[in-house]
């Protein structure tokens, strides 16, 4: 039996991609809005996955923590629970070291999934999977803020994580991270950013995840 796994395009560059800093935003509000996403894009990287692309997404960052934000630009199915990932979801993973040397999860590695609604009273979570001498607590649900917008024709995700529930995150003196995301519609195939979703089990290889540059 072949056990080989084929290689895309992406797989022979080591991917570095610029963040920018995000203004303040208001409590309880967020700093990624429909009016200034476009200066925090990621770039298009479906030309080197041979993956669909179905949606922009942005990352920017701040001393109190990192947003995501993502239009999809497909009209929202549905929601699933626990098994989010057979309905609409987004997933994010953040190394706070962007450790390239290691081939499983560190103390510095997360997995955060978020949902476009409240199911069963949950709308996210970090679900990071690790060697028992490399874990970290996971964090608190609640902490993680979540808000979508629907349209006929698309609709949008604003996600932000506290820099609390980032173990080992100091923008200060670390002014780089390690990323990768998934984006999920029910039925369809994925959108992912640095590893190919069908090959990889992504959220358990940060060696493969981009690397992110924190501008100031």
């Amino acid at each position: 039996m072949d056990n080989n796994v084929p290689l895309a395009p992406v797989n022979f560059f080591q991917l570095s991609v610029d963040c920018h800093r995000l203004p303040s935003a208001g409590q309880g509000n967020f700093a990624l809005s429909l009016k200034n996403y476009t200066k925090y894009l990621l770039p298009d990287l479906s030309g080197l996955t041979g993956e669909d692309s179905f949606a922009q997404v942005a990352l920017g960052w701040s001393i109190e923590g990192i947003e995501l934000f993502a239009y999809i630009e497909e009209s929202y199915i549905r929601t699933s629970y626990p098994n989010y990932d057979k309905g609409d979801s987004l997933e994010l993973c953040i190394d706070t070291r962007d450790v390239k040397t290691s081939g499983y999860n560190t103390r510095f590695c997360h997995h955060f999934y978020f949902l476009p609604e409240t199911i069963e009273g949950f709308r996210g979570g970090e679900i990071t999977k690790f060697r028992t001498e490399d874990s970290h607590e996971l964090c608190n649900p609640v902490d993680l803020q979540v808000q979508s917008m629907f349209k006929k024709d698309y609709y949008i995700m604003q996600c932000a994580i506290p820099a609390h529930c980032l173990h080992g995150y100091d923008p200060e003196q670390f002014d780089r991270l390690g990323m990768t995301y998934r984006i999920t519609r029910a039925g369809s195939p994925s959108q992912q950013f640095s590893v190919v979703a069908e090959e990889y089990k992504f959220q358990e290889q940060p060696s493969l995840w981009s690397s992110v540059k924190l501008i100031k």
